[in-house]
């Protein structure tokens, strides 16, 4: 037994010198062979039996010694499943944005890089003191370490804000809205709870991508799951790991000097790059083929007549010669020495159009003949549109934020709620529609409406009634310092909350204002007509 082991160790010795001189000989050669030391060093394995004698080292050779990569540090469990979540699920949905291709291939892109940072700020984490943000240098020193996650974050946005007339915009306002999931670092109590509300905000326009390519476009359907999935993931990773935020290393060192130590390592701060291929494996394939050359279309030059303004100045240009195409009228032909052709309206269609007259234009028809136009709900930009809704059964519910702005117009007998916090909604030729908002940033304007009710659940700046005919405002305690304006207004009742028992208390707002001028003054006074309600 112990003659074959010596038998195969022998061997092995044989094989691995014969390894090293074909090593020799290529450093020495002229030839340059792509992938051969690679898959030579690949054939080389380390004999079974470390007590053994040891092998010739290259160096004594002439070949210089190969070193051997220093042993990979241990990653923490949390950081290893974070590695994990990025390769299976991130990758996943960077996979199928490659397929769409375009700005939506290039903001996966972006989002890719976002939780490639938050892995290194993770990895800090496991190494270091929380940094302390009541002291300046401390917040400064936090404030870096989200930097790198914060510009991902404000790049993912700027591809979306940048091409709001591109046919992908809703896809590209899907991850705009999800990427704020960036920031559950950032929370201490449960920030599971914010990975669950970044996916209600994607599925907001998310959801619209799926409406939209339903039995229409798998490669569409198959993105907007990718990218729903990874708030899942991660919201199950967020719970096993970090249930009331990230702990840090109460003995650790210096957040400062730890991110200097990773980001002097490079390896640490970003996960390990993919193994090369085997020997003999096929070759990666070819780059794929540039854009296609751009056609130059050139303007061919019309062979017709110029036309319109063109026309009117080349009849200018010719001078004195503007008027021979002009026919002289005759006497019997001129109305204001022919009374009567006047009185029997005798003047022939072609003589009428050389006096330059029209037909009178039509009269506008009666709001009640008009054709009635379909309803629409939509968002362009940062501005819904709602109009043409009448006697809508149920409510229309809106989720909004404080960028968008609201439109409301020709709406009849319909109910309006606005939850969330938008910037202003504006309201036009209603009738009975009844509003209901949280909370805005400016104002609720009312244009030429009737039988207008407005309810604020939280605060409103200020509220602006013009050409009014009948409204009903009611102030929560949050909006109760609310002004109003109102011009060419009536009956206008403003209800605010009264009393422990929080009951309504109507306020009739005057509409008439007596103006009388005082000589002694030398001004005129201007005094509000009260209004019992």
């Amino acid at each position: 037994m112990a003659q074959n082991n010596m038998y195969n160790l022998v061997t092995l010795i044989k094989r691995l010198e014969a390894a090293t001189t074909r090593l020799e000989d290529i450093a020495s050669s002229t030839i340059e062979l792509p992938h051969a030391v690679p898959a030579l060093s690949n054939a080389v394995t380390s004999p079974p039996d470390q007590s053994a004698t040891p092998l010739p080292s290259a160096s004594t050779s002439g070949t210089p010694a190969v070193s051997t990569p220093a042993p990979q540090e241990n990653l923490p469990e949390s950081v290893e499943e974070f590695d994990n979540f990025i390769s299976q699920s991130v990758d996943k949905y960077v996979k199928a944005s490659d397929k769409i291709g375009g700005l939506v291939a290039e903001q996966a892109s972006k989002v890719l890089d976002g939780f490639k940072q938050q892995r290194r700020f993770l990895l800090i984490s496991t190494k270091a003191k929380k940094p302390d943000i009541s002291v300046s240098a401390d917040m400064s020193v936090y404030q870096e370490l989200l930097k790198p996650i914060n510009e991902a974050l404000v790049a993912v946005g700027n591809i979306k804000e940048s091409n709001r007339g591109s046919p992908v915009f809703t896809q590209l306002s899907a991850v705009a809205e999800g990427i704020m999931v960036l920031a559950w670092v950032t929370v201490d109590n449960k920030p599971f709870k914010h990975v669950e509300e970044s996916l209600g905000s994607a599925q907001f326009f998310g959801n619209r991508v799926l409406s939209e390519h339903k039995d229409k476009n798998p490669e569409q359907i198959e993105w907007i799951n990718s990218f729903h999935q990874i708030f899942r993931d991660l919201t199950e990773y967020v719970k096993q790991y970090f249930p009331n935020g990230i702990p840090w290393n109460s003995q650790g060192q210096s957040a400062a000097d730890i991110a200097k130590t990773i980001s002097a390592s490079g390896a640490a701060a970003s996960p390990a790059p993919p193994a090369p291929p085997a020997a003999g494996g096929a070759p990666p394939p070819p780059p794929p083929p540039g854009p296609p050359p751009v056609l130059q279309i050139k303007e061919e030059t019309s062979s017709k007549a110029d036309s319109g303004l063109g026309a009117v100045f080349g009849e200018i240009n010719k001078g004195s010669d503007v008027t021979k195409g002009l026919r002289k009228v005759d006497k019997s032909q001129m109305t204001h020495k022919n009374p009567s052709l006047r009185a029997g309206s005798t003047v022939s269609d072609s003589d009428a159009s050389i006096r330059g007259k029209s037909a009178p234009g039509k009269k506008p028809k009666p709001e009640s003949m008009r054709v009635k136009k379909s309803p629409k709900m939509e968002l362009d930009g940062n501005k819904w549109t709602i109009e043409n809704y009448e006697k809508h059964p149920e409510p229309i519910e809106i989720e909004v934020s404080m960028s968008q702005s609201v439109l409301i117009s020709k709406c009849s007998h319909t109910t309006i709620i606005l939850k969330g916090k938008a910037n202003a909604v504006t309201i036009e030729n209603t009738q009975r529609l009844s509003l209901v908002v949280d909370s805005l940033v400016s104002t609720v304007d009312v244009v030429k409406s009737s039988n207008f009710a407005l309810q604020v659940l939280g605060q409103l700046p200020t509220i602006m009634l013009d050409q009014l005919d009948g409204a009903q405002v009611y102030l929560s305690k949050d909006s109760i310092s609310t002004r109003i304006f109102s011009s060419k207004s009536s009956s206008i009742n403003v209800n605010v909350l009264s009393g422990d028992e929080g009951d309504y208390m109507e306020i009739p707002l005057p509409y008439q204002i007596c103006s009388q001028y005082d000589a002694e003054k030398d001004e005129m006074v201007n005094e509000i007509v009260e209004h019992a309600g």
